[in-house]
C-alpha cells in the first residue's frame, strides 16, 4: 500500500498506483488541500459564520509590493496550480474529524456541516496570464465571491504563487544574463539543495518555465515533461584506479553503423590516441591520470552516443582534457561523436577558453571539424553575478548547470505576495499604514498595460471598473497612487487589458496552457519590457499608475477612514 492522491487531491491509503502513469492535467500534489492553510483562516471563517456572514460578498487582491532581486520586473507563475486547487477543493470527513479535535470544543457543529458542503463554485477568479510580467501593486489575481470561501483561499493561493513566481523570475534573470552570448543552454541542477522534495519539484518546474532548457530531476521530467540532462559525479572518476579495472565487466563497443564490428580492445585504442594527442598538443602524457582514463573509457562504453565527461577531478589542463580527447577520438573511429565536457571548479573563464583552444587544435591537427563544436558545460555554485562576470571576462562556455542559487533563491528567499480585502458587499475597503508602501488601493480595479509607438510597454494603469478603457492615440492622465506631484500624460499606441477570467461557476472557462506555452509566454512577455528595465545593475524603474478618478477615490476614502488627531 502507498499514499496516493485522490480525485480531489487528498491523501489516503489505496492500492499501489502504477508509478509509470503520468499525472493527469487536473491532478496535483496531495498536500495541496483545504487544510494546507493557517489556523487563523479557519478561526476567522468560524467567526464569520457565527456572525451570520455566510452570504457576504468580498473582493480580495493578490499582489506584491516590491520586485525581487533588486530588479524591476517579476514573472507571475502558479496560476495553473491555483486552478487545480479550485477544481479539487473539498473538506473530507477525515478533515472535519481532525478540525473537531483542533478547534475549541465550543465550535458549533453546524459549522462543520457548512465546511463539509463548501465549494468554490461561487468564486470568480481574474488573473494575469501565467508567465506574464507583473509589477508591484498590480493584482496578479483578483478573487471575488463569498467572504468565507475567499478567505479560506488566502494562504494556499499565496503558497502556490509566491515561490512559483520567485523561482520563475530568478530563472528568467539567469536566462537574460546568459543571453549576452547566444545559444547558451541552462540546466537546473538544484534538487539536492532544494527545500525538500516539494521545493525540488517546484523549482524544476518553474525554472523550466522561466527559461531553463532542462533539469537533472528525473521525477520532474516524468511529471512535467521537462528534458532531463546529466552526466556523472567526481565519485565515479575516483572509483577507478587504472588499467586493472578493465579486467572485469564488459568493455566492448559495437560500431555505431556497422553493428557487426565489435571493438573489444577499446581501452587500448584510447591509450594509443592519448599518446598521439599528447605529442600533437605538447602535453606530458605521464601527467594524465590513468584512473580518470579508465573512468572515461567505462562511461563511453556505457553511453557511446552520450559521452560527456567531468574533467576537473584531478587537473583539467594536464589530465582531464587529454583523457577526454583520447576517448572521444577512439569513439569517432567507431562513428560516435562525443558530446562534451563539464568543468566544476577553478577559473571557469580561463579553463573554458583553454579547453576550446585545445579542441580547435585537435580539430585542425586530425581533420575532425566537429571537435571545434564540442560542448563545454560549467557548474560550481554559479549565480547571476557569476555569469555576468564571465561575460565580461570572455569565456567559451556553451551551457551552465545551476543549482543552489537558482532553487533556493539565495539572493532573495521570498517574494512577499499579499492577499488583501479591497471590497465587501460592494463597499470599497482600504488598509492604512504609517508605511505608505503598505497602504492598499481600495475597491475593484481593472489593470491595463499601455505601450509606446516604438513597441515597449510604457506603464501599467489601474482604473475603476466603470471607467472607459484607455483609447489608442488619446492621451490619458496617469498618476502616482500616493504622491500628488507625480503625474504624466500618456498617449498609448497599444492598450492591453491584463486580467482575464480564469474561474467562474465552478469551471475554468479558458484552457489551462501546458508548461511549454507558459514558458513561451515568459519569453515573449519579457520582450515587451525595455532593455534598460531588465538589466541587472541599476535597472530603469517601471511605472505603475492610477487614473485620475481612482487617485481621487483613494484619497477621499483615505481621509474618510483616517482618524483625526486632537491636540491639547
Amino acid at each position: 500500500m502507498e499514499q496516493t492522491s485522490t480525485a480531489n487531491g487528498h491523501t489516503e491509503c489505496s492500492p499501489d498506483r502504477d508509478r509509470r502513469t503520468p499525472l493527469r492535467a487536473d491532478e496535483q500534489n496531495s498536500a495541496v488541500q483545504p487544510l494546507l492553510t493557517d489556523l487563523y483562516q479557519i478561526s476567522m471563517s468560524y467567526a464569520y459564520f457565527k456572525a451570520g456572514r455566510i452570504n457576504d460578498r468580498a473582493v480580495f487582491d493578490l499582489f506584491f509590493r516590491k520586485n525581487p532581486f533588486s530588479g524591476e520586473y517579476t514573472i507571475f507563475a502558479g496560476l495553473s496550480e491555483c486552478l487545480k486547487y479550485l477544481q479539487n477543493f473539498k473538506f473530507t470527513d477525515c478533515d472535519i474529524d481532525y478540525l473537531r479535535t483542533t478547534l475549541p470544543t465550543e465550535v458549533d457543529e453546524k459549522f462543520f456541516d457548512y465546511l463539509r458542503n463548501l465549494t468554490p463554485r461561487d468564486i470568480t477568479l481574474y488573473a494575469l496570464k501565467e508567465g506574464s510580467i507583473a509589477f508591484p501593486r498590480i493584482p496578479v489575481m483578483r478573487i471575488e465571491g463569498p467572504l468565507i470561501v475567499a478567505q479560506l483561499l488566502e494562504t494556499t493561493f499565496l503558497n502556490l504563487v509566491n515561490y512559483a513566481s520567485l523561482v520563475t523570475t530568478n530563472a528568467a534573470r539567469f536566462r537574460i544574463a546568459a543571453s549576452a552570448k547566444s545559444n547558451i543552454e541552462l540546466l537546473e541542477f538544484g534538487l539536492r539543495r532544494a527545500q525538500g522534495p516539494d521545493g525540488g519539484l517546484s523549482a524544476s518546474k518553474y525554472a523550466y518555465i522561466g527559461g531553463f532548457d532542462g533539469t537533472s530531476n528525473v521525477l520532474a521530467g516524468k511529471l512535467y515533461g521537462i528534458p532531463v540532462k546529466g552526466t556523472h559525479a567526481h565519485s565515479y572518476i575516483t572509483s577507478f584506479n587504472g588499467l586493472s579495472d578493465t579486467e572485469r565487466g564488459d568493455w566492448k563497443i559495437r560500431h555505431r553503423i556497422h553493428h557487426g564490428i565489435i571493438e573489444d580492445k577499446f581501452y587500448e585504442k584510447c591509450l594509443e590516441w592519448r599518446k598521439k594527442l599528447a605529442s600533437h598538443l605538447n602535453i606530458l602524457e605521464s601527467e594524465a591520470n590513468d584512473g580518470e582514463m579508465a573512468a572515461f573509457v567505462s562511461y563511453a562504453v556505457a553511453f557511446p552516443s552520450g559521452f560527456l565527461a567531468l574533467v576537473d577531478t584531478y587537473d583539467v589542463k594536464r589530465s582531464g582534457i587529454l583523457n577526454f580527447a583520447a576517448v572521444s577520438m577512439a569513439l569517432f573511429d567507431l562513428d560516435y561523436i562525443a558530446l562534451g565536457i563539464r568543468i566544476d571548479s577553478g577559473d571557469l573563464a580561463y579553463l573554458s577558453r583553454m579547453a576550446r583552444e585545445t579542441f580547435e587544435k585537435v580539430a585542425k591537427g586530425f581533420n575532425v571539424s566537429w571537435f571545434t563544436k564540442v560542448k563545454i558545460v560549467a557548474s560550481n555554485d554559479i549565480n547571476e553575478d557569476t555569469i555576468l562576470s564571465l561575460n565580461d571576462q570572455g569565456h567559451s562556455i556553451d551551457c551552465f548547470g545551476i543549482g543552489t542559487h537558482l532553487v533556493t533563491c539565495q539572493k532573495q528567499p521570498a517574494l512577499g505576495c499579499v492577499y488583501k480585502l479591497v471590497e465587501i458587499n460592494g463597499k470599497a475597503k482600504i488598509k492604512l499604514s504609517h508605511d505608505i508602501e503598505k497602504v492598499t488601493i481600495p475597491g475593484k480595479k481593472i489593470a491595463y498595460r499601455l505601450y509606446s509607438s516604438t513597441g515597449p510597454a510604457i506603464l501599467d494603469l489601474l482604473q475603476r471598473p466603470d471607467e472607459a478603457m484607455p483609447e489608442i492615440g488619446k492621451r490619458v492622465l496617469c498618476r502616482h497612487p500616493f504622491e500628488e506631484s507625480k503625474r504624466a500624460w500618456v498617449i498609448p499606441s497599444k492598450v492591453e487589458q491584463l486580467e482575464k477570467c480564469w474561474w467562474k461557476n465552478g469551471e475554468v472557462p479558458l484552457e489551462i496552457p501546458p508548461l511549454a506555452t507558459i514558458r513561451d509566454n515568459v519569453l515573449s512577455s519579457l520582450q515587451t519590457l525595455r532593455v534598460d528595465s531588465k538589466r541587472s545593475l541599476n535597472p530603469t524603474p517601471y511605472k505603475v499608475s492610477v487614473s485620475d478618478e481612482l487617485y481621487r477615490f483613494i484619497h477621499d476614502l483615505w481621509l474618510e477612514n483616517q482618524p483625526i488627531g486632537e491636540l491639547s
